[in-house]
């Protein structure tokens, strides 16, 4: 555990294992060939983390696994990566979630989860804000960031200490919450980073401004619409703008909007302008999805 710094940011949300199946075809009907099969950590929340520590910032991670294989292998890649891992919290309870994703040709993916990404028993907490200047909701609308009562109370503690809020969203799957549930505390959350699919769920719309024009009439204060190759289209209070992707070989997209969000914390943490933050956001996806896994 790296206790020796104190944590410039907090990243809350999920912490998994991937199964990662590139390449998928049918060779008889009760055999599949894949061109590779992979195990690798996942989870929003971690992937942040560990790349916010590779770009040299000390990051706390909160969670909770459990005390199984899955969640042994998530405390180790945390700690492996200067993680602070004083917070995670591990209980008998839980399994640990193992999400499957099966990856086309040109890096698309799917994925597929279980009830354990429920979590259920375990609620996060912000106990030691000091010296805290970013909180990233990592995985908004999934366990453990999919009640109502607990993103109130950590979006209030966050802005009560000073810090930076910043969200990462997800469409629901077990529990169901939605944007408006959360409209008493939209305008304290300061970047909210939804990918294009994630947009059109809470909008309905189609066109990429017009999703993060809608979020910001929803009283969102800084939209950054991550559009996959598209690059990113942004929507603040005082300016709006596209950049594009950097042109790579995509292998894998797992991961590359957590990628994202970490190099734009990066950019915040060092003091830069909104544009050169997305800059940062998509080198850091860029990098990504040249290999197979989120980090």
């Amino acid at each position: 555990m790296n206790t020796k710094r104190k944590a410039e940011v907090i990243c809350i949300g999920q912490a998994l294992v991937d199964c990662i199946i590139r390449g998928r075809s049918t060779y008889t009907e009760t055999v599949d060939f894949a061109e590779e099969i992979t195990l690798n950590t996942g989870g929003d929340a971690l992937n942040e983390a560990c790349v916010l520590e590779n770009l040299g910032h000390h990051a706390k991670l909160i969670c909770g696994i459990g005390y199984d294989l899955a969640g042994e292998l998530v405390f180790q890649k945390a700690q492996k990566h200067g993680v602070d891992t004083s917070e995670i919290v591990r209980l008998n309870t839980l399994k640990t979630p193992i999400a499957n994703l099966t990856v086309d040709k040109e890096g698309s993916r799917v994925s597929c989860n279980s009830p354990a990404t429920m979590l259920d028993g375990y609620l996060p907490q912000l106990k030691d804000l000091e010296g805290v200047k970013v909180v990233s909701l990592a995985s908004l609308f999934r366990a453990p960031l999919d009640q109502k009562d607990t993103i109130l109370t950590l979006v209030r503690t966050a802005k009560e200490a000073g810090a930076v809020v910043c969200a990462d969203t997800k469409i629901p799957t077990f529990r169901k919450l939605a944007l408006s549930d959360l409209s008493e505390v939209l305008p304290l959350i300061d970047y909210i980073f939804p990918n294009e699919k994630e947009a059109e769920y809470m909008t309905g719309k189609k066109d990429y401004l017009e999703m993060a024009t809608e979020l910001r009439r929803m009283g969102l204060r800084n939209v950054i619409l991550k559009t996959g190759k598209h690059g990113c289209t942004v929507c603040s209070e005082t300016t709006q703008f596209t950049l594009p992707a950097k042109a790579v070989k995509a292998i894998d997209s797992t991961g590359a909007g957590d990628n994202f969000v970490a190099g734009f914390i990066s950019g915040l943490l060092l003091g830069e302008s909104l544009q050169d933050c997305c800059n940062h956001g998509i080198t850091c996806a860029a990098a990504c999805v040249q290999r197979m896994g989120a980090i």
